[in-house]
């Protein structure tokens, strides 16, 4: 007896110790948890088994670009229910008027259980008036979240009681953007920093317990739809704001501008994260392809490196993205460009070094508006496509190697006259978690299946 009780608590104790090695991480806000676009759990699955990885639970949703957080061992999405517009029959510039709902929905990360819901009347006039954009933002007892409208509410995450709310459009007389409001609230200290628009206020930082506006910054009216984002160089903190004029460098406890270099956007296509990579920081837009910036490594300014533009968006230089961010690592930039090229460059100069089609689109064929977008996890990535396809593959200056694919979600939205998905998945518990505008799933993607 004495034998097997030792044996039980060895193995307890050899338990606690492998999932201490194969921890299960969170994906609390858009990119994840360090904000790079970087999947960093280990006992990740290799290859897709036949007939794809299994899925754990599907929930119903509504509708919703809105990609989800995982955190505090909860899920969590927003969507539109009871929406049955898809894409937008009267053409991408056509804004529509749709009455309804946005909610903010709670799950249990194990199950796909309904925890709490949150449901506010929100009355839309914009293009693509499926639902939400933003991600959910996750601190300690706090989820952020910002409809397409811009309303901005603090939740509590436990009971989904909200602590404080704000609406863009009723405290700052702003107009919703042509594509409704789309960058995630970010969360710095005890600030909440939000692109809200308008001359003075493009960019606010609000108290997290609170909402008391605690500054307001910059002068642009349209702030384009790009999340802001926190670096360190020039031997400071940085708030790197890129709307429709220009990409901006804040201090972000006061909103003091340290650096401002124009670069105007069509349509205020500013719209993928910007990218810190060493001393470079990259952006890309459709129309106006791309400009990578040098950091000053002793003060918080920047020196423009390159600026690449094609002809048009149909005959792109370099790298043109919509709304796919890109991925910078070993002096090479991954991207997406508006047609649906996967594409390496160079980063010292831009040059392009070799494109592929095989991963974003059906037949291999460019379509515009194309998105996929791109994890990183050890030495590989994980892309999810419009259509639905989780893949496997290793992305290197030789070239485009897929390892493995498969089909997790049937697009149910649309881009002119194609089916699309363009909801980012989210990485946690050695999982993927995706929504269409149906359902919300969670695939397992562990090493050791149970």
């Amino acid at each position: 007896m004495h034998s097997f009780l030792t044996l039980r608590r060895f193995a307890g104790w050899l338990l606690v110790m492998v999932s201490a090695l194969v921890r299960a991480d969170d994906w609390p806000h858009w990119q994840g948890p360090q904000a790079d676009g970087i999947w960093r759990e280990t006992g990740i699955v290799e290859t897709f088994p036949a007939g794809g990885p299994p899925v754990r639970w599907r929930a119903a949703i509504g509708a919703g670009y809105s990609s989800p957080a995982v955190a505090a061992g909860r899920v969590f999405v927003m969507d539109r229910p009871n929406s049955e517009t898809r894409g937008n029959p009267g053409g991408a510039l056509q804004r529509a008027t749709e009455t309804g709902r946005e909610r903010v929905l709670c799950l249990d990360e194990r199950d796909g259980r309904v925890l709490w819901e949150y449901a506010y009347e929100c009355p839309y006039f914009i293009s693509y008036p499926a639902g939400p954009r933003a991600s959910p933002t996750v601190a300690g007892n706090r989820v952020y979240t910002l409809g397409a409208e811009g309303d901005l509410h603090c939740l509590d995450v436990a009971t989904g009681r909200v602590v404080w709310a704000r609406a863009f459009k009723r405290d700052y007389g702003v107009t919703t953007q042509t594509w409704g409001f789309a960058a995630p609230p970010l969360v710095d200290g005890d600030r909440v920093i939000c692109m809200v628009g308008g001359e003075g206020h493009t960019v606010v930082a609000f108290d997290r317990e609170t909402g008391r506006e605690l500054w307001r910054s910059l002068e642009v009216c349209e702030p384009g739809y790009a999340p802001p984002i926190i670096i360190e160089a020039g031997g400071r903190r940085q708030l790197i704001v890129w709307e429709s004029e220009a990409i901006n460098g804040l201090d972000p406890e006061t909103g003091r501008v340290f650096w401002t270099e124009p670069f105007k956007t069509k349509m205020a296509h500013a719209i993928g994260t910007p990218r810190r990579h060493g001393d470079y920081l990259f952006i890309s837009s459709f129309f106006d392809g791309s400009m990578l910036l040098q950091l000053d490594p002793a003060q918080p300014r920047v020196s423009v490196a390159w600026k690449i533009k094609g002809p048009s968006e149909i005959r792109p230089e370099g790298l043109h993205s919509l709304m796919s961010t890109p991925f910078l690592e070993d002096g090479h930039i991954y991207g997406v460009c508006g047609f649906g090229q996967l594409r390496c460059l160079q980063i010292s100069t831009g040059d392009r070094v070799w494109e592929t089609l095989e991963p974003t689109t059906i037949g291999s064929k460019p379509a515009r508006w194309t998105t996929a977008f791109l994890v990183k996890h050890a030495d590989r990535f994980f892309i999810y496509n419009e259509n639905g396809d989780l893949i496997i593959a290793r992305l290197t200056p030789q070239g485009y190697a897929e390892i493995s694919r498969a089909h997790l979600l049937d697009p149910t939205n649309k881009a002119g006259n194609r089916n699309v998905h363009w909801s980012h998945p989210a990485f946690a518990n050695r999982s993927v978690y995706v929504r269409n505008d149906r359902e919300l799933i969670r695939v397992d993607l562990s090493a050791a299946r149970p």
